[in-house]
């Protein structure tokens, strides 16, 4: 009997999978993969590896222990393990990040003539589909985004891992040595696996995505779906989620609109790959920007949640003791960090992707570049939040701030704290007013 292999990335399911159908199409055996790229482990936070390790024992518990778990470079592993079963082909999802396309170019030709077979991708509109009328890519969002409506997507693909006959790795003596799933013993606020996924989306359709759009900015309310670390590990595709959002209601409607930013963002990065660490728009280059001991330490302030600010204090502490923080209070902290503090967006980017469970390269880079100002954002440069206004805003009750910041937890008016600041918290790093308008200078130079 024929077999091939199914190499696993950033697709943990065997739900609404293209290539498991691809792969077991002619009635081959299938042998199931996951390589842990040392690259990859080293830039991950130990939570995103802990909630990798949970997604591959899933995986690997759905299969009844038939996942092949091993540690090295592709390019290596991979045609071993081609070669070890005697496939006749490799089955992936397209990655369309900058890393994912050298490593699968360096597989492909690692493989010696056994094809390397793309089947979908993490996205509902892979990159390079949504394209103007010449072809062009979209810089612009909204134009985008009505363009995705009308280019669409299949419907969920009706993957079985029941009709497939698995290849036990344990019957196959030139496979290369297993090694166990990531566990760094970290503490995870939500559940991973494909099971959690479907079981957290389930419980978002029943309750919260009705209030969606009016909630999504609350920080203090339970108002998003919590699915971001889902999507980034593809333990259920954006697909399937978006069958579920058929209602033209505006929660269902709004939630659609932010995986359209999602493969926006995709699409940005695959177009423009240097963008992953500099500016989208190069006339930003020369903006001035704070270095040396003074910004390192306001660097590390912000870091702590040792602002003096509330709502950025928060946000940043959400971040280090779950792996996770709002969308809202991401922007808020970001535009912080490079409207009153001055520092460059790729600091604050390199510690979101170091700390957050759900960090992708396309949505994190853009996003912070979105704040900075340098993106794809017609005429940011003058959008400068005002942390103080944003938490009475957005956390009008002061909920989530004294949640996060216990030396708050008694403080009348939170975010202004006119009765004085507790003993512990500190007094402002600077003042937003003056650095607003410093920031505005700044940005007005660029010419």
């Amino acid at each position: 009997m024929p077999s091939t292999l199914l190499w696993f990335r950033r697709d943990l399911r065997l739900r609404d999978l293209p290539p498991l159908l691809d792969a077991a199409a002619d009635g081959s055996e299938v042998l199931a993969c996951f390589v842990l790229d040392p690259r990859l482990e080293a830039r991950a936070g130990a939570r995103r590896l802990q909630f990798l390790g949970d997604c591959l024992r899933g995986l690997n518990g759905d299969l009844d222990g038939r996942l092949l778990i091993t540690r090295g470079r592709p390019e290596e592993k991979i045609p071993q393990i081609a070669a070890a079963i005697g496939a006749k082909s490799v089955h992936i999802s397209a990655d369309f990040s900058p890393f994912g396309i050298r490593r699968d170019d360096a597989v492909a030709a690692a493989l010696s003539g056994i094809p390397l077979v793309a089947t979908g991708s993490p996205y509902l509109v892979s990159p390079g589909r949504v394209t103007k009328d010449d072809g062009s890519p979209y810089k612009v969002f909204t134009p985008f985004y009505r363009r995705w409506r009308e280019v669409g997507w299949r419907a969920p693909a009706q993957s079985d891992p029941t009709a497939v006959t698995w290849i036990d790795p344990a019957r196959i003596a030139a496979l290369p040595d297993p090694v166990n799933a990531p566990d760094p013993v970290a503490t995870l606020d939500i559940p991973a696996g494909e099971a959690a996924a479907r079981y957290r989306w389930a419980e978002f359709l029943a309750g919260a995505v009705t209030d969606y759009s009016a909630d999504r900015d609350r920080p203090d309310k339970p108002g998003t779906s919590r699915m971001s670390a889902h999507l980034k590990f593809g333990t259920i595709h954006p697909r399937t989620m978006a069958a579920d959002l058929g209602s033209p209601d505006s929660g269902p409607a709004a939630y659609l609109r932010e995986l359209a930013f999602r493969d926006f963002y995709a699409s940005v990065l695959h177009q423009w790959p240097r963008s992953a660490w500099h500016n989208w728009n190069p006339n930003f280059d020369s903006i001035e920007l704070d270095t040396g001991p003074n910004a390192e330490a306001a660097f590390e302030a912000w870091k702590q949640g040792r602002t003096g600010y509330p709502i950025v204090d928060a946000g940043m502490r959400q971040l280090a003791g779950t792996g996770f923080m709002h969308n809202r209070v991401r922007m808020i902290v970001a535009s912080f960090l490079v409207k009153d503090l001055h520092l460059p967006w790729q600091w604050g980017a390199r510690w979101f992707l170091d700390q957050l469970v759900d960090a992708d390269i396309a949505s994190n880079q853009h996003g912070w570049q979105w704040a900075a100002g340098t993106g794809t954002d017609a005429a940011p440069y003058f959008r400068v939040f005002n942390p103080t206004t944003q938490g009475e805003k957005f956390d009008p009750d002061g909920d989530y701030v004294r949640h996060w910041v216990p030396e708050l937890a008694d403080a009348p008016e939170v975010h202004k704290l006119k009765a004085g600041r507790p003993a512990g918290y500190p007094e402002p790093i600077v003042d937003h007013s003056a650095e607003r308008t410093e920031a505005l200078r700044r940005y007005g130079l660029i010419g």
